[in-house]
């Protein structure tokens, strides 16, 4: 099995965990990214029984509504059961590292909102420290030189993402190089910079459920377990 294989899987189990977890006519909240994609592909099957869903960016919007599924605004909703999104990197305690799709800060929120994160990876996104996977850092773009020679403080190269704005209006600057032994604490750090609006780190609300592609199938890890 080749990587789009094992998405298309793993989208395919994450479709059979929202059909048989969420009432009928719920709202769910959708990620961003290629994983992302394969699993809103598989959730057009089973749009009958979704009232709407919440998109944690404009392309996840765009692809959702091309398959006929309604998109509320997150302002719109007092609850949502899931949020089914993927990861750049996981580790076994369920801390992602997020963002290489430029989405971060609106992937955090809505997870903020979810009742149960769902990850959906290959098995290729399972580490044991979270760090080679660039850090993404969501900043004020007046703040860029600034925000970076404080990461650079931390231990990392930061660069600045080129050519690259996000939905938000922002810079992402990359921070490579890290080897992230605490991350909730290095997430903490980073937020509290001036000038960043948050960061790729997905600790203090990790995932609740990772659903981790392999080629003998799809396996469950559950938080805490």
């Amino acid at each position: 099995m080749n990587q789009d294989d094992l998405k298309r899987a793993v989208a395919r189990a994450a479709r059979d965990h929202v059909a048989a977890t969420i009432p009928a006519g719920a709202v769910i909240g959708v990620g961003t990214g290629s994983t992302a994609n394969f699993f809103i592909d598989e959730l057009a099957t089973i749009r009958e029984r979704i009232g709407a869903a919440v998109a944690s960016s404009e392309a996840t919007r765009k692809r959702l509504e091309s398959h006929g599924i309604r998109v509320l605004d997150l302002n719109e909703v007092t609850e949502l059961p899931v949020y089914v999104d993927g990861a750049d990197e996981i580790d076994a305690g369920l801390a992602m590292i997020k963002g290489g799709g430029g989405a971060l800060t609106r992937e955090k929120i809505v997870a903020a909102v979810a009742s149960t994160f769902v990850c959906v990876c290959d098995q290729s996104k399972l580490v044991d420290t979270l760090g080679k996977f660039p850090l993404p850092v969501e900043v004020i773009p007046m703040a860029r030189a600034q925000v970076a020679r404080q990461l650079a403080a931390l231990g990392g190269q930061p660069r600045l993402r080129d050519n690259f704005i996000t939905d938000n209006g922002n810079i992402i600057v990359d921070v490579h190089g890290l080897h992230i032994d605490d991350p909730v604490a290095l997430e903490e750090r980073i937020n509290q910079m001036v000038g960043v609006v948050t960061n790729g780190l997905f600790a203090r609300r990790g995932a609740d459920l990772l659903l981790l592609a392999t080629p003998d199938g799809v396996k469950i890890l559950r938080r805490g377990a």
